[in-house]
């Protein structure tokens, strides 16, 4: 067997693979560990008992190195396809591939939803459209200030 474990959320989470088949994840908590395979939760006080190794901190994985992408000054979260100024609503839109129908608006905003203000990096269009947003903020750090104006009121 070639078990690999991947860190999902760094010292939180992690999925169980042997190859290409996943066998299910692992997440700390208080107890210990708790075991998710198929829909069954199985708590594990030492990851020894299921002959499993998690990376240590230390460990060294593979450096991606992420390319940053930008339309009209606005970040996006992946390489823009078909990238499109909306002069009436004043938004970059782009879409992630050549055949994609979904477009998405680059920068950093925050949405009204029923719940409250919400972050959001490059959403869709269409989410833009049926909620009240601000938006678009070229940095996270004008799109957190914005957000706590908005809630202090």
């Amino acid at each position: 067997m070639n078990i690999i474990s991947k860190e999902l959320i760094p010292d939180k989470e992690w999925i169980i693979k042997n190859g290409p088949e996943k066998l299910g994840s692992i997440s700390k908590n208080k107890k210990g560990y708790l075991f998710n395979k198929k829909g069954q939760r199985i708590p594990v006080k030492d990851l020894k008992d299921l002959g499993i190794e998690l990376p240590s901190k230390n460990y060294n994985s593979k450096i991606e190195i992420q390319e940053s992408y930008t339309i009209y000054d606005y970040p996006c979260s992946s390489k823009p396809y078909d990238p499109v100024y909306n002069i009436k609503d004043k938004l970059p839109i782009f879409t992630k591939s050549n055949k994609s129908k979904s477009q998405f608006c680059a920068g950093y905003y925050v949405i009204k939803f029923r719940k409250g203000w919400v972050k959001s990096f490059c959403p869709k269009l269409i989410t833009l459209e049926r909620y009240p947003y601000k938006g678009p903020f070229k940095t996270e750090l004008e799109m957190k200030s914005e957000l706590n104006k908005i809630n202090k009121l």
